[in-house]
């Protein structure tokens, strides 16, 4: 802390024992798809097959093959909003003051406007004891820690994405982000290959470096993970294609912009005029 001092983050409450239970069972089902989608594949079942005996779509049955381990759901609602998240600063601030009861705190955050319920505070006030190591109730004295309410953000899918393809320059304002990206290359080898391959990717299509590509396919080929080498091959089936792409100024951006603004009028037109308004509406707004 400024002062000093060690200070603690407190997690988020755990959720309700009903909300758990659902989750598990939910967690056990998805399992048992996956077990039963490879075991039927390893068998020579075609994914329709799969899909029809397992009471599944296609979709999640490839969805299902691309992973080697058992994909895991994002833990989503520990990070949700709630309506005590204003008073958490507060609450924190007071308990490490001394004040360790959850219903003083209660009637005291109710007199700023909380409208939320008694076990909401209750809840929080268990997790600062719990980072602070203290499990009894009953102890008033001071805690040999502070608390601090917890500001890390999950790391989703989408934002570990943003921070591995940002910009370098970009990269070293934010030194808290070179660290974690750096956290994340410690993690695993394979994990790391995969940073540096995107990193190199990205670098090679904002530079354009067609010399670089040829190179590239054949590293991604040979980095033994089927990410990058199915997108490798997918490179090599339109190479021309993809060649020209990196070398010339030219895209099919401003023709995919004016074909989004056309099914965009027709939508709005639909069921409303016929074709001779929506001619006249296009070459008015082209």
């Amino acid at each position: 802390m400024p002062d000093g001092s060690v200070a603690v983050p407190v997690s988020h409450a755990p959720p309700a024992p009903a909300v758990q239970r659902q989750s598990e069972q939910s967690r056990a089902r998805r399992l048992w798809q996956y077990e039963q989608v490879w075991e039927l594949h390893k068998q020579g079942f075609s994914a329709e097959a799969v899909a029809q005996r397992v009471g599944i779509s296609s979709r999640t049955v490839f969805r299902f093959l691309r992973h080697t381990t058992f994909p895991e759901r994002q833990p989503r609602r520990q990070f949700k909003a709630t309506r005590l998240d204003p008073f958490q600063t507060y609450l924190t601030d007071r308990f490490n003051a001394g004040c360790h009861h959850a219903s003083r705190l209660f009637r005291e955050i109710q007199t700023q406007g909380f409208m939320g319920t008694y076990g909401l505070v209750a809840a929080y006030v268990r997790c600062m004891r719990e980072a602070q190591g203290v499990t009894s109730r009953l102890r008033k004295a001071t805690a040999p820690l502070k608390v601090r309410v917890s500001s890390e953000k999950p790391l989703t899918p989408k934002r570990a994405t943003w921070l591995v393809l940002r910009r370098d320059d970009k990269r070293e304002e934010m030194p808290a982000d070179q660290e974690l990206l750096g956290q994340l290359q410690a993690q695993h080898s394979e994990l790391a290959k995969a940073i540096e391959l995107s990193q190199d990717f990205a670098e090679l299509l904002r530079q354009r470096q067609p010399e670089k590509l040829d190179g590239w396919l054949e590293r991604a080929a040979q980095s033994t993970l089927k990410a990058f080498e199915r997108f490798a091959a997918g490179l090599r089936n339109d190479y021309e294609a993809v060649k020209a792409g990196v070398t010339l100024p030219w895209s099919t951006g401003p023709v995919e912009g004016h074909i989004n603004r056309l099914k965009m009028f027709k939508r709005q037109m639909f069921g409303r005029a016929n074709i001779d308004l929506l001619r006249l509406r296009v070459l008015c707004a082209m």
